[in-house]
């Protein structure tokens, strides 16, 4: 089960739970595989909805190798993912989320 606090967030890819977090080193990498501006720029998109299936996908492969996953991107092209896209983009977001606040109960 992932822990809030420490910013994980689970995710079942091909019927396997996994627990991703944003990690600094994942923070690191995934502002080396953003196409377009910073962090702060990603947050925006999400925040209005205007996020792409790319920016989904680096947020996963991100949160998955800071919870310790040693696949690569090009792995999730043919992985099933939960329930599916609407699923990624809700982990995504609460990656996002976590990595930059404290969790409801905290505050």
């Amino acid at each position: 089960m992932a822990n809030p606090w420490t910013g994980e967030v689970s995710l079942t890819l091909d019927g396997v739970p996994y627990q991703c977090k944003l990690t600094l080193g994942a923070l690191a990498e995934l502002e080396d595989t953003l196409s377009e501006g910073s962090l702060i720029d990603l947050v925006e998109r999400f925040e209005a909805g205007r996020f792409s299936a790319r920016d989904v996908l680096a947020l996963i492969v991100a949160g998955l190798r800071g919870g310790g996953w040693t696949g690569r991107t090009e792995d999730l092209r043919t992985t099933e993912i939960g329930d599916g896209p609407a699923e990624a983009a809700k982990v995504a977001a609460q990656l996002l989320g976590r990595a930059f606040s404290l969790p409801d109960s905290a505050r």
